[in-house]
């Protein structure tokens, strides 16, 4: 799926996206109430800077493993308003951004985190029930599709290549995925179990909710401005409001997702990518027993280019993905949001994908940016003599890695080796992006290459071979 179906009839497209809501379907309903910044200096053991996924589970599990320290989530907004609030809600096994990524570059590793990343998410699921977090998690597994025939032989060679470490993936043909999901676009698949659905915000707000009960200190509107080494601790200016505050920490765990780190040198780590989302309106009995999905599994096609795609609890359709984008200079800001040429070929994608679905609208259409490194899977940077961590880069798989995430950083301050933090993708960190314009240049050459590799039945040109070599291979 290159560009929209030539028989997508435009007007047809643009009254279905008609009246989308721009606020993202998890966040558009009551929300909590906000917790207000400190008042006053704060004096802390842990403070945790970002109030996503990734630093709530950084408090929760601190408090839980050392219930007599004080901890401090400090959020610059509101809880699960970027990252945590825009994703798909898919919150999978996978530590290394699927298994292909991982295999090309930690292939000795790849049993130790295969392991680990099925206890994750079996933890998850367990801090969901002990705490009583209700997010609608559901393991419904996810399949990875084939629409074209290139794909469907990268598909029999990665089931070939997982079932040699243990992996009980299942390889559908096409009859058999017809029989999952019906479109006429399916060449086959291939079903995992190690994916659970979410309500991403709703996770983020139960654990918030959870880390509070047992004593965590969750300040909203408080944005962290900068970090000095003072000796023992580490003072985190702020600004709430529009007042300045101060809070000194032991340690400090630096949870920014696609913001610039407090910590300077883990910057050229990461840049944002935004990434596009539709909501359909709920299907109709009719349509749904057009489709089939009597399994609800989420799912993901097979290209460069990719969407996923799932059913949200009220019955609709969530489509997102394909089309990745990195505006010049970092941009963050919230002009970003809405893009309506992504969101029209988003919505010819779905109806092709669907034509069944022909004058279905769309409800919500949103974006949001994603911490993407050059290897797609989190790093850690310590920085002020080891009292403070940074994790970043999940590159959009992050919901069910940022609890693994929040642990190895809290392994890396207590400064003890763990089977976590002797993994290579905790000691090494990847690539940094060269500096603007380069960095515009080479990710703008990387996304038309990626493109190029679609259309040529995933032959990699030159540019991807030798990203490739580097140990820098890209996808969307």
């Amino acid at each position: 799926m290159s560009a929209p179906s030539a028989a997508a009839d435009p007007d047809l497209i643009d009254a279905a996206l008609e009246g989308a809501r721009a606020v993202p379907f998890w966040l558009d309903g009551a929300r909590p109430e906000p917790s207000p910044p400190p008042e006053g200096d704060l004096v802390v053991d842990l403070a945790v800077v970002g109030g996503g996924l990734t630093g709530l589970w950084a408090g929760l599990l601190a408090i839980e493993a050392w219930p007599d320290r004080s901890v401090a989530v400090l959020e610059g907004a509101r809880l699960a308003w970027a990252a945590s609030g825009r994703n798909g809600g898919f919150c999978s096994a996978s530590l290394t951004h699927g298994f292909g990524n991982g295999l090309s570059r930690w292939p000795e590793e790849m049993p130790t985190l295969l392991r680990m990343g099925e206890q994750n998410l079996d933890a998850i699921e367990d801090a969901l029930h002990r705490h009583g977090i209700e997010c609608g998690f559901t393991r419904a597994g996810e399949i990875t599709v084939a629409v074209e025939p290139w794909q469907l032989a990268d598909l029999v060679e990665m089931h070939r290549a997982a079932g040699e470490l243990g992996g009980k993936d299942e390889l559908l043909d096409a009859a058999q995925m017809q029989a999952v999901l019906a479109s006429p676009t399916y060449l086959g698949g291939l079903r995992s179990a190690g994916t659970a659905l979410v309500d991403p915000a709703r996770l983020g707000w139960g654990l918030a909710s959870a880390a509070r009960g047992l004593g965590v200190a969750v300040h909203e509107g408080t944005r962290v401005t900068g970090l000095a080494d003072e000796g023992r601790r580490v003072r985190l200016d702020t600004t709430a409001g529009g007042a300045p505050g101060r809070v000194w920490a032991r340690h400090v765990v630096l949870a920014t997702s696609a913001f610039p780190s407090p910590l300077r040198r883990a910057r050229p780590f990461v840049v944002p990518v935004w990434d596009h989302v539709l909501v359909t309106e709920p299907l109709t009995e009719q349509q749904r027993a057009g489709l089939g999905w009597a399994g609800g599994e989420g799912i993901g096609d097979a290209g460069n280019q990719f969407h996923y795609y799932r059913l949200t609890e009220d019955g609709r359709i969530l489509w997102g993905g394909y089309d990745a984008l990195y505006y010049f200079g970092s941009d963050l800001s919230a002009r970003r949001v809405r893009r309506p040429s992504t969101e029209r070929m988003l919505a010819a994608h779905l109806l092709e994908t669907f034509p069944q679905l022909a004058g279905i609208r769309f409800s919500h259409a949103w974006a949001g940016a994603i911490d993407t490194c050059t290897r797609f899977s989190a790093f850690w940077i310590s920085g002020l003599g080891g009292k403070v961590v940074a994790v970043q880069g999940f590159t959009g798989l992050g919901v069910g890695a940022s609890r693994f995430g929040a642990q190895v950083a809290l392994d890396l301050l207590e400064g003890r080796p763990t089977a976590r933090t002797e993994l290579s993708m905790v000691r090494r960190p990847p690539t940094p992006f060269p500096p603007e314009p380069l960095r515009w240049a080479a990710i703008q050459a990387t996304r038309r290459a990626i493109a190029a590799a679609d259309r040529r039945e995933g032959r990699r040109g030159l540019w991807l071979r030798t990203l490739d070599r580097l140990g820098l291979g890209f996808d969307s």
